[in-house]
Order: structure tokens, then C-alpha cells, then sequence
């Protein structure tokens, strides 16, 4: 399925609606103390797709999920992105000098505002989705279960980020690449899918099948990113390419080569689509989505 051209033009129009959700979540800059407030507003006001939050929206849609509930958990899984990437980007970590085309937020404040600024919107992330707007019943409850998984250590984004640190320079075998892309992005991605679905009362067979999309378009979500780093550009990037070559990161071209990592990346696609099968068309958006994470250029 090619990506239409109609996929650009409802993606700008719900990253819209996300930013305007999160506009009324973050403190305003001149909140005491303005400094923090300034930076947790610059790193998510950077740019970005919204991609998470809009897979959380189109999620709860197909079980005619509450719009309201759903922009504000989807704005905070945008949170708690935008704190990984700040902190992705320290010297301890990737040490990046851009993100989205502009200084990454230790360059154009400081190292500890942005370590700050990064617990600082991780903590806003779960004050938000606890809040009585969301619910109070069991379904938020397992949200906030969800999530705080799937950033964690037991096979989560911290999991993936601290094997990634150990291989680097180390040859790699298959299986390691693939728990470290598995937990370090595709976990989060499945649990924005999952948390959709989870708020919107989705039954546990739903959830299974919405498991099975989001594990699939969450391991091709970062091969796409490997790819791009040997592929892409600076200028459509918004931040330094070829970096993970230089820095002898575990990808899938380095291990598997170019064309064959675009090939799998295309297979998952097609397995998280058949995945949504059930649902027929009303999962035409997710699947034109599954479709843009691998088409995409940054």
C-alpha cells in the first residue's frame, strides 16, 4: 500500500491537535522557575511528527475511545519521547550537538537544565496520565502500568539503551540487535499502540492483535532509523547522520546489510498489517501509518 498524499495532510492536522494539548499541559515559561519551563518547552516544541501520540489516538479509534482521554495520554507518551531524546543526547550518552535541526537542549542550555528538564518532563508525564481527566478506574491504572513498563528495565527503553552502550564497538550477533531495537524503541512504540486500546476498553483479544501491529511497526520503526542514518541527509535529518558507523553502533545495515534490512523492515509492515485483518477498513489509518514509518525521509 503506497502512502497517499492524504497521510501528510492528517498527520499535520493531528500533530496540530496534539500541540495545542500539550501547549495546555506544560507550564507556561514564565512559571517560577522560568528557566526549567523555558527548556521543557523548547525540546518539545523543537518539532516532531507526534508519531506516538497519533498511534495512541488512531489505537483508540478503532474501539471508539474518548478523543479528549486519548489526546492527553497521547500527550503524554509525547513527553516522555521528548525526555528520552534529551537525555539520548548528553555527552554521556550520543553526545549530539542537533535535534530537529536546532542545538539539542545541553547546547543551548546546560547540561544539568537538561538533565532536569528531561526528569522534569518524564515526572509531568505520569502526573498527567494519573490525573481524574483520564479516569480513575482500572483501565487507567493498567495505562500507567503499561507505560512505565515499557521505559524500564525488564526488556524496556532503559533495558534497550544500556545493552546498546555495552555492544557498541563489539560484533553483534541477530538475536542482540533485536532485543536491543525491541526494548530500546519498539517497546514504547507497542505501548502507545497498547495504551490506546487499554483506555478505550479494547478486549484482551483486541489488545492481542494490537500487540502483534505494535511489536511489528516498532522493530521496523528503528531499522528505518538505522537506514536513515546511512541514507539520509543532515538537512532532512535535522541532526548529524552516518554517526552510528562512526561510532560502531549495532544497526541492522551494519549486521545485515542495506537491502536486506529494507526488506525486512517492508515484512514487518506487512505482518503488522495482516495483524489488523479483523478490523478492515476502520484500520486504514493504522496501516497507512505502519506504511509511513518505513517511507518516511527524517
Amino acid at each position: 500500500m503506497p502512502v497517499a498524499e492524504t497521510i501528510q495532510t492528517y498527520l499535520e492536522a493531528q500533530r496540530r491537535d496534539v500541540d495545542r494539548e500539550l501547549d495546555g499541559l506544560l507550564p507556561p515559561e514564565d512559571t517560577y522557575p522560568p528557566s526549567i519551563h523555558h527548556a521543557m518547552r523548547y525540546s518539545v516544541f523543537a518539532g516532531g511528527k507526534r508519531l506516538r501520540p497519533i498511534l495512541c489516538l488512531e489505537s483508540g479509534r478503532l474501539f471508539g475511545g474518548d478523543e479528549r482521554i486519548l489526546r492527553r495520554a497521547g500527550s503524554a507518551l509525547e513527553m516522555i519521547h521528548t525526555y528520552s531524546l534529551i537525555h539520548d543526547d548528553l555527552p554521556a550518552l550520543d553526545n549530539d550537538d542537533l535535534r530537529r535541526g536546532k542545538p539539542t537542549l545541553h547546547r543551548q542550555f546546560s547540561e544539568a537544565t537538561a538533565i532536569l528538564a528531561g526528569d522534569a518532563l518524564l515526572t509531568l508525564a505520569f502526573e498527567t496520565l494519573a490525573a481524574p481527566e483520564i479516569g480513575s478506574g482500572p483501565a487507567q491504572l493498567r495505562a500507567v502500568h503499561e507505560l512505565a513498563h515499557a521505559i524500564g528495565t525488564r526488556d524496556g527503553m532503559v533495558a534497550g539503551q544500556v545493552v546498546d552502550l555495552e555492544v557498541t564497538a563489539q560484533v553483534t550477533d541477530p538475536a542482540t540487535l533485536d532485543y536491543i531495537h525491541g526494548a530500546k524503541t519498539g517497546s514504547f512504540i507497542c505501548a502507545a499502540v497498547r495504551t490506546g486500546a487499554i483506555l478505550s476498553g479494547a478486549a484482551e483479544t483486541d489488545l492481542d492483535r494490537m500487540t502483534a501491529y505494535g511489536e511489528k511497526i516498532g522493530l521496523a520503526f528503528q531499522i528505518a532509523d538505522d537506514l536513515l542514518d546511512v541514507l539520509g541527509s543532515k538537512q532532512s535529518m535535522g541532526k548529524a547522520v552516518g554517526k552510528d558507523h562512526r561510532q560502531q553502533k549495532a544497526t541492522y545495515p551494519a549486521l545485515h546489510g542495506v537491502e536486506p534490512s529494507q526488506k525486512i523492515a517492508a515484512r514487518l509492515v506487512d505482518e503488522a498489517c495482516e495483524a489488523l485483518q479483523a478490523y478492515g477498513g476502520r484500520s486504514q489509518r493504522l496501516q497507512e501509518l505502519a506504511h509511513f514509518l518505513i517511507e518516511r525521509n527524517h
